[in-house]
């Protein structure tokens, strides 16, 4: 079967248009930084402090805005945090731990918004039907690395005509199979 990229997603966080002239000042829109793989979605040049009840670190914000604020952590970076991140998919947001967001201009409490992200392939429907997967489907990946190659099971495909082909995992996820940037992977049945 066919190879895909494997990239890492680092700790980032989503905001509102409100929330970013919360953070940043009145006025304040998303300065694109770098475009990302997935076609709209880029990193922007505004950080923000996440401040959780055991310490803080500095995140992202990735563009264009939402409806819904997320921070995306590590589970070791929920840990460093002292909160709790749920295993979710992206956009999955109810039931999960609020965290405190510090820009330069102000600050929000969250009331919810912090996830793991569920380690996912993004696939166009044309890509879906190349690997006879579905969207929803979980399956497994096997990315093959000098010395720590390994399979991640229970990765969700995620198809929508607006994707690029790409699997996203988290920095956790990265380490253990010690990819530096990224890798290929391919679905395994």
């Amino acid at each position: 079967m066919e190879k895909f990229i494997v990239e890492i997603s680092a700790r980032h966080v989503h905001v509102t248009d409100e929330q970013v002239e919360i953070l940043f000042g009145k006025g304040h829109t998303l300065t694109n930084k770098k475009d990302l793989s997935q076609p709209g979605q880029f990193a922007c040049e505004e950080k923000v402090t996440i401040v959780g009840p055991k310490g803080e670190l500095k995140a992202s914000i990735l563009g264009p805005t939402r409806k819904e604020a997320q921070v995306e952590l590590s589970l070791t970076d929920a840990r460093t945090l002292g909160v709790e991140a749920l295993i979710r998919e992206s956009g999955d947001t109810e039931g999960t731990n609020g965290i405190k967001l510090i820009g330069p201009e102000g600050e929000l409490d969250l009331e919810k918004g912090v996830i793991a992200a569920k380690r996912h392939v993004h696939m166009t429907p044309e890509d879906a039907k190349n690997y006879g997967v579905e969207n929803g489907e979980i399956v497994s990946v096997k990315v093959d690395t000098e010395g720590r190659s390994l399979i991640f099971g229970d990765t969700v495909v995620r198809v929508r005509e607006d994707f690029a082909l790409a699997m996203h995992i988290d920095t956790d996820e990265g380490n253990a199979a010690g990819i530096k940037g990224s890798a290929m992977g391919e679905i395994v049945k």
